[in-house]
Order: structure tokens, then sequence, then C-alpha cells
């Protein structure tokens, strides 16, 4: 912490990486807490590209509709700080590049935590090279610190820390047989129903194509969701398989419950050929696998 205070000192940002229960949220909220300045906003990655699409979707009729969006969303902030920053679509790097080079520009100090190095961003081989701009920004503006000792936080004195620690991963369900067609974002998605939990085939919200305002979305309405019928991720494309790291980071930042139904285990379900998954895999041994 003494080293966070000395950058804060200076002015300068921080990048905290390390693997899930670390504490880089902790120490980030605590440096964010301390620094004397009052124009200062706290982000979640998913929350953040949410409001800055919507945004820029409404200003699509204006020239420069990212500039002014990106102005819009950041006002006369001097510190924005960013929880669970990663970057897998390459659409987000490119806008997160232009976002890096609006807050250098504007002197915006920035705190980030992240569960990757700086060079680990946009990790798929095919699209890692075009994000190596901003990444460069990154390592202008941030001193980046790694937190990756052997202690999970998280696991400590065996405590559920959280609700969404208390799902669980199941081979069978009671599954509603009244399906739900609920509006989201203009659009609409089919539920396997709605009771004390909303109800999700694992085909119809992560196989077609829907977004993380659409997670958000449902997410602001339900706290308690089951997904059935989830595969070995191996077998899926690779935008299915980011959908699905998507609902869980959506699930956790929002503290939902969140029940797997699946013929497979958890190291079966994230592993093999499958997407960057470390994230999602940690994230889904915090629930109570029971299969």
């Amino acid at each position: 912490m003494d080293r966070l205070v000395a950058l804060g000192e200076r002015r300068r940002g921080v990048y905290l990486h390390g693997p899930v229960g670390r504490g880089k949220s902790f120490l980030a909220d605590a440096f964010f807490d301390v620094l004397p300045v009052r124009r200062k906003r706290r982000v979640h990655f998913h929350a953040f590209f949410n409001e800055l699409h919507t945004r820029i979707s409404s200003r699509l009729h204006e020239r420069g509709a990212v500039a002014h969006a990106l102005k819009d969303l950041i006002g006369r902030c001097e510190v924005l700080a960013f929880d669970e920053f990663h970057l897998h679509d390459i659409g987000d790097a490119m806008l997160m590049t232009r976002l890096l080079e609006e807050l250098r520009t504007r002197r915006v100090m920035i705190i980030a935590t992240s569960n990757y190095p700086p060079d680990g961003l946009l990790p798929n081989p095919l699209y890692h090279d075009h994000f190596l701009p901003g990444i460069a920004i990154i390592r202008e503006l941030m001193d980046t610190v790694s937190l990756d000792g052997p202690i999970d936080y998280r696991t400590l004195h065996g405590r559920t820390r959280s609700r969404f620690e208390t799902g669980a991963i199941v081979k069978a369900a009671a599954v509603p047989t009244t399906p739900v067609v609920l509006e989201v974002n203009g659009r609409t998605i089919t539920a396997l129903g709605v009771d004390s939990r909303v109800w999700f085939d694992f085909g119809d919200l992560c196989e077609k194509p829907t977004s993380t305002a659409d997670h958000l979305d449902l997410a602001s309405r339900y706290d308690d969701w089951v997904i059935v019928g989830v595969p070995r991720l191996e077998t899926c494309d690779r935008e299915a398989q980011q959908r699905f790291a998507n609902v869980v980071d959506v699930l956790v930042d929002r503290d939902a419950r969140l029940t797997l139904v699946s013929d497979h285990t958890l190291p079966e379900i994230v592993g093999g050929q499958a997407l960057d998954l470390a994230r999602t895999a940690s994230r889904l041994e915090l629930i109570n696998s029971i299969g």
C-alpha cells in the first residue's frame, strides 16, 4: 500500500494484476478512496463499456460520435478506476485504445485491476497485435504491480463471502415447462421459465447473438439464474464461449446466484481447447460443485 500511496503523490496511474482473490480490488478501492481528488469515478469494465456503446449509438448521426461519447462519459474526471479490466473483443479493444488516448490527452489518472498483465490483454493471437498501441499507452500512463501471492483471500476460514458463491453445478434439475419471452434492449430472448429464478438454455443465452448489454439488463431484473445444458465449452464456437464468460462476469459483478445444469464437471466444462477461460474457471470454482 505504501507503494500505491507514493504513486498517488506522483499522480501516476497503477495497473494491479494477478490471480483472483489476491486483494486487487481491495487495494485499488483503498487507493482510490485516499486520493485527495474530488472529480474521480470508479467503474466496472462491463458496465462502463455498455454505457459507452449506448452513448455512441445515440450519436451515430453526428460527426465524431466516438470522441463526443467519450468526452460525455469521462466529463471532467481527474481519476478513473476500472475494476475487472480485460479485453477479448477486437471492437472493444480498438475502442479502448481510443479511450486511453483521450485519457492521456486529458491527463486523467487511471487505476485498473485485472487478472491479466498488460501484455496478456486481447490474448487471441489473431487480434493481439491490434491492441499493442493500447498496451503501450497503459505502460506509459501506469505502473504495473503484480499481486501473485499464494493466498486466495476469498477462501480463508471457509466462509461464503458472496451470494454468487451460493450457486451450484448440478447434473439434473426440475426445469420449468412454460417458456417466457423476455424483452431485452428492443429484442427478445427466450427463457425456459421464470419462477423464483430465471432459467435459460445455454443455446438461447450463449449460442445466439446476445450481448453484454443484454446480460446486464437481465441481471438488473433477476438475481438468481439457472443455465441448463452447459456443454464442454471446447465444443462451442469462440463467440459462444465468450458470451458464457461475459455472463459469469456480469453475475459476479451483480452478486447474483448462478446454478449450472450440466452432464460435465467444471474441469470438463472449461477445459480442453476452450477460449482463454482462466478467470471464468476461477470464478466458477467459488460455487459449490455437487455434481
